[in-house]
């Protein structure tokens, strides 16, 4: 992840593509530059868009499907400690939990710009 840490009234937070927003963290309601960020599947240049794609890409990755948590769509990979925790919803999807993925993921994963 690349980008600027922005303090500002006791917050701290990161601009991922600083030149869409204000350094001061005023935002000028310019979502028009603002780009989407999608997962996409290496080997295939496939953009992952449902949980159903992910998780056939994953299971063939050696993740287990993991039920411990109705509010979750987890998976975890038996000879890690690693656990990659989704929210239940794809809308919820964002690009930390696509980051999550391709640092457990090296070279299957990539987060690019839409």
């Amino acid at each position: 992840m690349s980008g600027v840490w922005i303090f500002k009234n006791g917050v701290i937070r990161l601009v991922e593509n600083p030149g869409t927003e204000p350094l001061d963290g005023s935002r000028q309601g310019s979502s028009s530059s603002t780009r989407r960020k999608v997962l996409v599947y290496v080997p295939t240049n496939e953009v992952i868009t449902s949980y159903e794609d992910l998780e056939l890409k994953l299971l063939s990755l050696g993740w287990e499907r993991y039920y411990n948590d109705p509010d979750l769509f987890q998976f975890h990979k038996r000879s890690t400690i690693h656990l990659i925790s989704l929210p239940k919803d794809f809308n919820r999807f964002k690009s930390i939990h696509m980051y999550d993925i391709v640092v457990k993921n090296r070279n299957m994963f990539e987060v690019r710009d839409m």
